[in-house]
């Protein structure tokens, strides 16, 4: 354990003794609701007496631990120091109801409301999103923490453009190298290496209540419990797909697992392709009509819009074997050329002109799930 995250547990113990109780309607006016899920809800709200606009962040005291609350509080209060993360304003107390606590607030949403489904980003906003997102996952990884939530509905918008954007929501951050058991869950976001876990208590699947019903008894067997060790490379893994995301509004698979085809494909690429540490410059100059050549196995179809580029971009935060899998400060050095090709970048700017950027990808929020924390 780093003393960041040694210091973290010290700072809880110490706020557990001291937070406050206090009435939200005295002290703030309470504009709208910014965003809810399994944690509890965000509000807009602003406070009466200096006039700040601020998110108040609310967890219900039923579901909540008071030390689980404390923590993600003086995480974002103390080191969430990045300018792409989000941080809390040092205002924290309790309702007879709810724990809550002051944090930035970002009016412009999130990586939803600008992504279009089937076609995406500009990618020049794609970029600049991916570079904000790698400083901010290389701050915390230098401090020894782990992410583990990284998804569109994730990353706030401060503007309408992607010039500024802060990840947020710290429930789910863990110290690298604690001990959790692993969870296998029905997402392209869930890294390869969770497949091990897959059936067991911990896991999620959108089919599994129908798989249960379909046994006999209507109870289906489970696997024992994986206990493993929380690595960076799990946000590495999700900063690749986030991308693709972003580029396309589509997933490259709908699930990491051993019986989806189209992961299947990606993996025949990326395992027959050469190596993250076989040399290969990106910044060559192109070799006939193709641009750059690559040996090895033909490019999965999902990632034939891409550059080389891009492709190299993505085999290197996508490598299904976690010990390989690129930092997201190497991500850095594929920023700045053109990621998709000629042909697929006229096709999505048309579409974009004809949906008028109004439609968000909302669906994709829909499908998506990592179960109760």
């Amino acid at each position: 354990m780093t003393a960041a995250a040694k210091l973290l547990d010290e700072m809880c113990h110490l706020a557990a003794q001291s937070l406050t109780a206090m009435d939200t309607s005295e002290h703030f006016r309470v504009v709208k609701l910014l965003g809810e899920g399994s944690y509890g809800k965000v509000m807009l709200a602003v406070h009466r007496q200096r006039g700040t606009p601020m998110a108040l962040k609310f967890f219900p005291r039923e579901s909540t631990s008071l030390f689980s609350f404390l923590r993600e509080y003086n995480l974002s209060l103390s080191f969430c120091t990045h300018p792409s993360l989000t941080r809390a304003l040092g205002i924290a107390y309790s309702t007879p109801s709810h724990y809550v606590f002051a944090q930035q607030a970002s009016l412009f949403g999130d990586l939803y409301d600008v992504i279009l489904p089937e076609v995406g980003m500009a990618e020049d906003s794609c970029q600049r999103v991916v570079s904000q997102l790698c400083g901010a996952l290389s701050h915390l990884h230098s401090l020894g923490f782990v992410h583990r939530d990284l998804k569109p509905e994730n990353v706030f918008l401060c503007d309408s453009a992607c010039r500024w954007v802060k990840l947020g929501d710290f429930g789910m951050v863990k110290a690298a190298g604690t001990k959790v058991p692993e969870v296998w869950y029905s997402s392209p976001y869930c890294t390869p290496e969770s497949e091990v876990a897959r059936g067991n208590e911990d896991s999620w699947s959108a089919g599994s209540a129908a798989e249960s019903a379909a046994k006999p008894g209507g109870e289906r067997k489970k696997t024992a419990r994986v206990w493993v060790s929380v690595e960076p490379s799990t946000d590495t893994w999700a900063l690749g797909v986030l991308t693709y995301a972003m580029l396309t509004g589509a997933h490259p698979w709908a699930e990491t697992a051993g019986d989806c085809q189209s992961y299947l494909r990606y993996r025949e690429w990326s395992d027959g392709a050469k190596g993250p540490d076989d040399e290969l410059d990106v910044w060559a100059e192109p070799q006939g009509k193709g641009g750059l050549v690559e040996e090895g196995p033909p490019v999965a179809p999902q990632f034939a819009c891409f550059t080389p580029l891009a492709c190299r971009f993505f085999r290197t935060l996508l490598d299904p074997r976690p010990r390989l899998r690129g930092r997201p400060e190497v991500a850095l050095n594929y920023l700045g050329g053109v990621w998709v090709m000629e042909k697929e970048r006229a096709r999505l700017e048309e579409e974009r002109k004809k949906s008028g950027g109004k439609v968000a990808i909302r669906s994709m929020k829909e499908k998506e799930g990592r179960g109760e924390r």
